[in-house]
């Protein structure tokens, strides 16, 4: 954990910049890092305390930058080590920090590690001619794929099959995370968003997930490390919610038989804590969020080395008073910081999810909650979601939610001189320049109530948000 005296993130808003679509500066219609430099001041207008850049590593593009090839460099497309250190430069003479995007579950299987540390990830033998057990990929399919070198050797990919798992329980991986986080430290690296923790770890013996259990695992279920047993939510507006079915044939726990209850080993090792510790002491008092797609319940052990998760039953809860309210009770209630937001680059805008009529009360909620706000870039203006390359599922589905932000009412909305990667959506109808000009603008509420959270910060809740301007 941070020091006390260190824990300048405690009631801080955070930015996130998905590098891709943020602003271009050399006209080949992707945003790079000197774009990034060229808006830092919209940042600082708005009034958030720091920014989280999505990936910028060295990447062959499966998973648009998840997929990492080398995790002490910049991929060219976005520029040069030196356009990072610039911008952390420029970012702190603006009283901003920069958080990186940490990926430690997973390498690309183009990274050099792949060929040349192949005991660096997780393999094991088929089973009757097919993959190791019934573990499925977080996109669907198995989760393992056929050693590229022939033979009946499989590696574990809990993502697409080009992002292969590292074993965590390796000394060398956890070695090498220390020299890469103490790298990107040393540029001026304020800390890291931490990718998909609850993968980290898997059952060593490799068991089979219980189907029933896998589907079960959604907000609003408890599943337990190690035997992760779903347990229906308690009850709340309109009743309790129904008893989740046990799997066909399988009595329930302590029921008749003695049967076992529902097992996930894909995810959520008990040992997952251990291996945070560890990165931990690499990183020492720099701020560490962890991505835990978990039900709140379920993320307490994974906070005695982490400093905040971001709160996916808010995330996930319908546009409810109810629901809401029981959502961020239970993140609350966990030790730690919470980590809030309703949107980032891999789910639907928040017009898109909640409707037109309530992104302004979407707003107010976010920047009144005690802890970090997290804002996706584009959400002060209220974008939404366009039409994307990826099929749906097939690559996730997720370039709607990643087309380029709108600075202006042109028609590549100021975002770049060249053709866009992505068609923008609707840069006429919102954009920044219009709103920072119109009092009555979503913008300018985002203004309002981030200045209205600063004077907040240290004094006791209570305090009333501003209304519309």
């Amino acid at each position: 954990m941070s020091s006390d005296g260190d824990r300048w993130w405690r009631n801080a808003a955070i930015y996130q910049i998905y590098p891709r679509s943020f602003q271009d500066s050399d006209g080949d219609g992707i945003g790079d890092l000197p774009g990034i430099v060229s808006r830092l001041d919209h940042l600082v207008d708005l009034g958030v305390d720091g920014l989280w850049l999505s990936p910028i590593y060295p990447s062959p593009l499966a998973d648009f930058g998840y997929d990492i090839s080398d995790y002490t460099a910049v991929d060219p497309v976005f520029g040069t080590l030196e356009d990072f250190d610039r911008l952390v430069e420029e970012a702190a003479a603006r009283g901003l920090r920069v958080l990186m995007d940490l990926v430690p579950c997973h390498t690309s299987v183009e990274h050099p590690w792949f060929r040349d540390h192949p005991d660096r990830y997780v393999w094991a033998s088929g089973r009757d001619g097919g993959p190791p057990n019934n573990w499925q990929s977080a996109f669907g399919g198995p989760a393992w794929s056929r050693d590229p070198a022939g033979g009946d050797r499989w590696y574990l990919h809990s993502f697409y099959p080009e992002q292969a798992d590292l074993d965590w329980r390796d000394p060398e991986v956890v070695e090498a995370f220390g020299e890469v986080v103490r790298f990107w430290l040393d540029r001026g690296v304020a800390g890291f968003r931490v990718d998909a923790i609850d993968r980290l770890l898997k059952d060593p013996e490799l068991r089979d997930d219980d189907p029933a259990a896998v589907a079960a695992l959604e907000f609003g279920h408890d599943l337990s490390p190690g035997d992760a047993t779903p347990v229906p939510p308690p009850a709340g507006p309109g009743g309790a919610s129904p008893p989740i079915p046990s799997p066909a044939g399988q009595a329930p726990a302590g029921g008749p038989g003695g049967a076992s209850p529902p097992r996930i080993s894909s995810r959520n090792a008990p040992d997952i804590p251990e291996a945070l510790a560890k990165l931990r002491a690499a990183a020492g008092d720099a701020l560490l969020v962890g991505e835990v797609f978990l039900p709140a319940p379920q993320v307490a052990p994974y906070l005695g080395s982490l400093d905040a998760t971001f709160a996916f039953d808010l995330f996930h809860a319908p546009w409810e008073a109810g629901a809401l309210q029981a959502a961020v009770e239970a993140q609350l209630e966990l030790p730690g910081t919470p980590a809030w937001t309703l949107s980032n680059h891999d789910f639907p805008r928040l017009p898109d999810r909640y409707g037109e009529e309530a992104v302004a009360d979407a707003a107010r909620l976010i920047c009144s909650l005690p802890g970090l706000v997290f804002i996706y870039q584009g959400d002060e203006i209220g974008m939404r979601d366009g039409p994307g390359h990826d099929p749906p599922f097939d690559r996730a589905g997720r370039d709607a939610h990643r087309h380029p932000m709108q600075w202006d009412g042109s028609p590549n909305g100021g975002f770049t001189t060249g053709t866009p990667w992505l068609a923008l959506v609707d840069p006429a109808e919102r954009n920044v320049a219009d709103q920072r000009a119109d009092p009555d603008s979503l913008l300018n509420l985002y203004r309002d109530l981030l200045a209205w959270r600063r004077q907040m910060t240290g004094e006791a809740a209570g305090g009333t948000p501003p209304a519309d301007p």
